[in-house]
């Protein structure tokens, strides 16, 4: 694929499409209605007005262009309008091939849906001044805590190998209620299923498990306990679901064990999970790495001891 010809916007890349071979359409314009149909006809003239679509070379298509097979096409989406997350992003740690970054809750990894410009992925763009920034995994919206992401293409794939062969460790602290007659440490194995679309992830009784979550009690105050859970697999949701197995559900979580609706712009009841520890040898040159949170669940800080 060619190098985009625009530069980024807010933030974010260029966006494409490439037109087919056939030619079942007299101009660009035709073929771009029929492609992009969330785009209102007339949103369409106006970005064609004001030169927003562009070849391989950066040269806009009039309206009245004549339909060209095989070419792409490039241009910036319209934003969303967003409700802006009002916490900030702290840097853990920053070399010429990783920034890592202490995430706060609500803030998305990546830009998708109506998270674009409140990602983690796009505040550190603009803050750091590192276009080429791109997570090296992920963490969910609600989750908070450390986040690896790398500066230059050339390093992303000897650190996301890191994630894909799991030859790292992770460890999560999370709040729920005390355990009980519940004793620690647990191990809970599970055959996890996240469905697209489907906003939670479910397990499969009786199938082969394909996740392991080690869970131990660090301390209890009151009512409530403070876990520390180490995934031995990656699965969606996998801490949450295991933590909700053991009938101790994570407080604040929006999904489990019922989904429950949450504002867009009610930041009053973060789901209390955090990524608290990364630690890898360093793919390039083979040092040990550790990297820490230095967030402390709300929940576990406000709980008070017997």
């Amino acid at each position: 694929m060619p190098r985009s010809p625009l530069p980024q916007r807010h933030g974010l890349d260029a966006a494409w499409i490439r037109t087919p071979r056939e030619r079942h359409w007299a101009t660009m314009r035709d073929h771009l209605v029929e492609r992009m149909p969330r785009l209102a006809p007339d949103r369409i003239d106006e970005m064609l007005d004001e030169r927003a679509f562009v070849d391989d070379g950066g040269t806009p298509f009039a309206v009245d262009a004549p339909y060209r097979p095989h070419t792409f096409v490039w241009f910036h989406r319209d934003l969303p309008d967003e409700v802006e997350v009002p916490f900030e992003i702290e840097v853990l740690h920053r070399d010429e091939r990783i920034v890592v970054i202490d995430k706060p809750h609500f803030l998305s990894t990546i830009p998708r849906g109506r998270h674009v410009q409140q990602s983690v992925v796009v505040r550190a763009r603009r803050a750091l001044g590192l276009p080429h920034l791109v997570p090296a995994h992920r963490l969910d919206r609600v989750t908070a805590g450390v986040l690896l992401l790398t500066t230059e293409p050339q390093w992303r794939g000897a650190y996301q190998s890191m994630f894909e062969q799991r030859t790292l460790e992770k460890e999560y602290e999370a709040v729920a209620a005390a355990p009980g007659e519940l004793s620690f440490p647990a191990t809970v194995r599970s055959h996890i299923v996240k469905q697209r679309g489907v906003m939670q992830a479910f397990e499969i009784e009786g199938a082969p498990p394909n996740a392991e979550t080690r869970i131990e009690l660090i301390g209890e105050r009151g009512d409530r306990g403070l876990y520390r859970a180490v995934p031995h697999t990656g699965k969606t949701h996998q801490i949450r679901l295991h933590m909700t197995a053991l009938g101790l559900p994570i407080i604040g979580d929006p999904f489990y064990p019922v989904v429950t609706d949450v504002a867009v712009d009610d930041f009053s009841a973060p789901l209390q999970l955090l990524a608290k520890t990364l630690r890898f040898v360093d793919p390039v040159d083979g040092a040990a790495r550790e990297f820490t949170s230095r967030r402390i669940l709300d929940a576990w800080q406000a709980a008070q001891p017997e």
